[in-house]
This record gives structure tokens, C-alpha cells and sequence, in this order.
């Protein structure tokens, strides 16, 4: 992962940490499924699956095709990147409020 997407994916992760969200880093290796995103998390009760990249970062078809599957599945699924912040922040927040 290239250095400011891994920047990226920390300040990430320290949010969701900061709000008591469970989540875990996903690695891909060749003993596990590719495209699957890179955090997935549970926030209030709700699976989210994120796919940081860089400003300059391009998701694959494979990344876009498992995005899409999460959501058709009723999960919450988003390529995130760091000009995005202020709506992870609010999709992550509203999810919180959920009862």
C-alpha cells in the first residue's frame, strides 16, 4: 500500500476506533479472496466495508464489483478517499445515531 493511502486508511481506523467501532484490517494474500475491501467494520449494528485509496487511487473492477455485492446485500460499502472525508465522517456518524 502506497505510503499517504496507508495515512489515509490510519486516520480511518482511528476514527472508528475513537468511536467504539469494531472493525479489522483486511489482507489479501493468496490464501484469501481478492477485492474485498480493505476495513470492515461493524458501527452500530451495521456492516460497512471500506475501500481506502489515495487521491490519485483507482479502485479495480473486482474492488467496484464487491462494493456493489455488499450493498445489494443491505451492508454499507464505499471507496473512500481523502477528499471524502467530511462524507465518511457523516456516513459513519449517521449510522451511530441509528437505533
Amino acid at each position: 500500500m502506497a505510503g499517504k493511502e496507508k495515512l489515509f486508511e490510519n486516520k480511518i481506523k482511528k476514527f472508528l476506533s475513537e468511536h467504539n467501532c469494531y472493525y479489522v484490517k483486511y489482507f489479501a494474500n493468496r490464501n484469501t479472496r481478492s477485492g474485498v475491501p480493505d476495513i470492515l467494520a461493524c458501527v452500530n449494528g451495521h456492516f460497512v466495508a471500506i475501500e481506502v485509496k489515495a487521491e490519485d487511487g483507482k479502485p479495480t473492477e473486482l474492488q467496484k464489483w464487491n462494493v456493489d455485492k455488499i450493498r445489494e446485500c443491505g451492508g454499507v460499502a464505499m471507496i473512500v478517499y481523502p477528499s471524502d472525508w467530511e462524507h465518511f465522517v457523516s456516513v459513519i456518524g449517521g449510522l451511530l445515531k441509528c437505533k
